[in-house]
């Protein structure tokens, strides 16, 4: 049961709570009674605020229309005077380029080229929009008497500015300089900077607005004519200045000694044969063709149009590279003649140029890259013809050695050096200037077995350059052991000419030293060794051979007084007439012997000291030893009251008289 003081407060805290729920309740009565007057209000304002809007809406909206209809019309009329002055401009478009375009765009590339745009779209606009208009005839006559005018003016600044290049600067180019390492070549400047500009700009163009490709014709025309006039220049600046003293070697060559040709003056009597000058001039006119063409390729490039570089390059080099291949062939023709002649050492004259072509073909073949097949074929149908026509003059030479004919009239009297062996020897020694190029054409003769050289199948290709180094030394260590072997056989036959045996004997004995001496002085020595073996061995057995030959020649004079039935005697005891007939007869027959043979034999020569020293102490020992024996054992005998009629010499005398042999002077 709960107390009646506790339900008493408790009921005044409900009471209390109930009051302040109700004062609560009230308040938010009130606040919804305000609220929804406002709202009341708020809506009154907004349906007034709506009403107002629609009133200014369709106040407004036909005003908008009809401002948006004005701008659209004004919008067009000014496009349609702006096509109206766009029309009207092409109408002006030739009286305003009139002048200009007859005037001509010397001196004024750019502005002549903004006109012929002009005439250009006025041509454009009259064909689609006016066809039948006499404007389009005028501005057709403009633009076509204008692009007349700029393949002009193309035509006027490429032969006003394309000059030969002088020759220092042609040589300076392929010569460079050897001491200076550069890794870019400075680019000949052909045309001035504001040329090519100009050149350039009418080339693009004509290609892009002209339709017109004829410029490239003018364009390879006058660069071709400047080309060949410069490699004839150059040409002419050797003619003018260049000395005959010997074969020149060419630039290209410069950097490979081993094979460089020597200046040793090549014998050619022919009227026709080249002179060495004209043989320079034309290896550094090859060189210069390489280097011009290379240099004009890269002008050409700024110039025509990609798709047409290949074709107009090829048609811009045929007049100077026909020029030198007529050149070749000529040379070749002359070479030809040559051989014709039996005139081989004038062959050579092929060698240098055979030689450089060949350290040149590379590079042409890189400058002709691209060019028809019968431009890039031109040098190879040269070298071939070089190569064949220097294989045919080596063979024959090497026939012509063997079958020169024994004439009498054309042996030396004095039996010294034939002028075949001088001729074989130094057409020998002048090979070895260019034994690159020479075992190249023997190569070429050696699948048809000429050499009859075993073949190693390592050392064969399809083609003479395929050959090993080796393998080429041995070629031509085989040809030139042919030569040799050919000039042996044919020496012995002229020395048969000699009706005195004694003289033949001189006759080899001066040819085989003249040719062992000549071996030893160059490469020739080494060369023969590759096939043989102790050539200098072989040489001097045949001197050595001919030497005793030679030495039997005064058995005559040497039996007289060595051979038996010498009489016998006893000092004091007198001879028989029989004995003092014979003593007579050996000194008389010794002294007739010796006068002979230094009368005939003093006219003869040896022309090398040493072998002349050589043979006279041998003569002066087997003469003189057995004149003193004889001298000593009956100069004192009384077989002869005439004793100076008989012992007419002294042993010193005759020494002094075999010293004097060989020596026309004394």
């Amino acid at each position: 049961m709960i107390p009646t003081e506790d339900a008493s407060a408790r009921k005044r805290d409900i009471e209390e709570k109930l009051r302040q729920e109700q004062e609560t309740l009230s308040f938010i009565k009130e606040s919804l009674e305000k609220s929804d007057q406002l709202t009341k209000n708020m809506v009154s304002i907004l349906s007034s605020f709506e009403s107002r809007l629609m009133q200014l809406e369709n106040s407004i909206i036909p005003v908008h229309k009809q401002t948006e209809n004005l701008q659209r019309l004004q919008d067009n009329v000014d496009k349609t005077l702006a096509c109206l002055d766009h029309v009207i401009s092409y109408y002006h478009v030739a009286k305003d380029t009139e002048k200009i375009i007859k005037e001509g765009p010397a001196g004024r590339l750019e502005e002549y080229l903004n006109c012929m745009a002009k005439i250009q779209k006025a041509v454009e606009y009259f064909q689609d929009n006016n066809p039948d208009s006499p404007e389009l005839n005028r501005v057709k006559f403009l633009f076509e008497k204008g692009k007349e005018s700029l393949e002009s003016e193309f035509r006027n600044l490429l032969t006003r500015n394309s000059k030969p290049v002088p020759p220092v600067v042609i040589l300076d180019l392929i010569t460079g300089d050897d001491d200076i390492e550069t890794t870019d070549e400075v680019p000949l400047e052909h045309l001035p900077e504001n040329i090519l500009h100009d050149l350039i700009r009418i080339s693009v163009w004509l290609v892009d607005y002209g339709r017109n490709l004829d410029f490239m014709n003018v364009y390879y025309q006058i660069r071709s004519n400047q080309l060949d006039r410069s490699i004839k220049g150059l040409k002419e600046h050797f003619r003018k200045n260049s000395s005959s003293s010997g074969i020149l070697y060419s630039p290209a060559m410069q950097n490979k000694r081993k094979d460089t040709p020597s200046k040793k003056a090549i014998k050619r009597p022919g009227k026709e044969d080249l002179t060495d000058s004209e043989i320079d001039s034309y290896i550094h006119s090859i060189s210069a063709f390489v280097k011009m063409a290379q240099s004009e390729y890269q002008l050409l490039m700024e110039i025509i149009p990609e798709h047409h570089q290949k074709r107009t390059f090829d048609s811009l080099i045929q007049e100077a590279l026909d020029s030198l291949m007529v050149e070749g062939e000529n040379i070749v023709s002359t070479a030809r003649r040559a051989i014709m002649r039996h005139d081989y050492s004038a062959v050579l004259t092929i060698f240098p140029i055979l030689k450089h072509l060949k350290l040149m073909k590379q590079e042409f073949d890189q400058v002709l890259q691209g060019t028809a097949a019968s431009t890039k074929n031109k040098l190879p149908v040269l070298i071939t013809s070089m190569e064949t026509t220097g294989a045919k003059a080596l063979e024959e030479f090497a026939d012509s050695i063997k079958n020169d004919p024994d004439k009498e009239y054309n042996m030396p009297k004095d039996g010294t050096v034939h002028e075949l062996t001088s001729n074989a020897i130094l057409f020998l020694q002048q090979l070895l200037d260019f034994q690159e190029t020479a075992s190249a054409m023997l190569a070429s003769q050696v699948l048809g077995d000429t050499y009859h050289i075993p073949l190693d199948p390592r050392e064969i290709g399809t083609s003479s350059s395929s050959f090993n180094s080796e393998f080429n030394r041995r070629l031509l260590s085989n040809y030139i052991c042919k030569i040799l072997g050919n000039l042996q056989l044919n020496l012995h036959s002229k020395a048969k000419v000699y009706e005195d045996t004694a003289l033949g004997a001189v006759f080899l004995l001066n040819n085989f030293n003249y040719i062992l001496k000549s071996l030893e002085k160059s490469e020739l020595i080494q060369l023969v060794a590759v096939s043989q073996k102790h050539p200098d061995k072989a040489y001097k057995s045949h001197i050595e051979e001919q030497l005793q030959t030679y030495q039997r020649s005064w058995l005559k004079v040497t039996t007289s007084l060595t051979e038996g039935n010498l009489p016998a005697f006893q000092p004091g005891t007198k001879l028989k007439d029989k004995e003092r007939q014979a003593i007579k007869d050996r000194f008389k027959a010794f002294n007739d012997g010796l006068e002979e043979l230094c009368k005939i034999q003093k006219s003869w020569a040896i022309p090398d000291k040493e072998q002349r020293d050589k043979i006279r102490r041998a003569q002066k020992e087997n003469v003189t030893v057995a004149y003193r024996v004889f001298w000593q054992r009956y100069s004192n005998v009384p077989f002869t009251k005439n004793v100076e009629k008989y012992i007419k010499y002294r042993v010193e005398q005759v020494e002094e008289m075999i010293e004097k042999l060989f020596d026309t002077s004394a």
